[in-house]
């Protein structure tokens, strides 16, 4: 076991460490902000319930930032990975505020919404993990250089591939189990919030 986690993280380099901080930002932080904004200040994020944009958005911004120019230039200057990360937080971010306020009768949207983002992000991480060729050759990460740039993507897109099912398949889950659910026991559970 100590071997493998060895050589797993021997080949940790600057994408799979890049692509860590996006699952961060994007698949954890953007949705634990998100939901705390709609419970602590639902009249501050009430406008963001379009979906049909952020979804559009957080997708363009994904796939743009990963087309092998972006990414490269954006490994290489400090300031164009800082512009990368925060453009993926906010829309994230703007994503997730959709995704939480789904208003009756729009669950179904926000599922979709879901499902179509989890599919296209776990496509990059298919032809990330299993590429027969590094797509980002030589790639360096603010002047550190990759140990095996084929087995760094490799591990990359593994990332996405856990990342994706653990965030956007799951939140469908529970939006599909709240629209489900009776209406008197969604009643008496959004009272309970109210009441905390």
């Amino acid at each position: 076991m100590s071997e493998q986690t060895d050589a797993i993280l021997a080949n940790f380099g600057p994408l799979s460490a890049g692509m860590a901080g996006h699952i961060l930002l994007m698949n954890f932080l953007a949705p634990v902000m998100a939901l705390w904004a709609a419970l602590s200040c639902p009249a501050l994020v009430r406008p963001f319930r379009s979906l049909a944009a952020p979804t559009l958005v957080q997708l363009l911004l994904l796939w743009g930032w990963h087309a092998p120019p972006s990414l490269a230039a954006a490994m290489d200057r400090p300031g164009l990975h800082l512009a990368m990360q925060g453009s993926l937080l906010l829309a994230a971010l703007w994503f997730w505020s959709a995704i939480t306020n789904a208003v009756a009768g729009g669950q179904w949207r926000a599922i979709a919404a879901l499902l179509v983002t989890s599919k296209l992000f776990c496509l990059l991480g298919v032809l990330l993990a299993f590429a027969s060729y590094a797509i980002y050759p030589a790639m360096t990460h603010h002047g550190r250089q990759a140990v095996d740039p084929l087995a760094d993507q490799q591990l990359a897109g593994l990332l996405m591939l856990v990342a994706c099912p653990l965030s956007y398949v799951v939140a469908a889950v529970v939006v599909a189990a709240n629209w489900l659910m009776p209406p008197d026991q969604a009643v008496r559970r959004h009272e309970g919030a109210e009441i905390a």
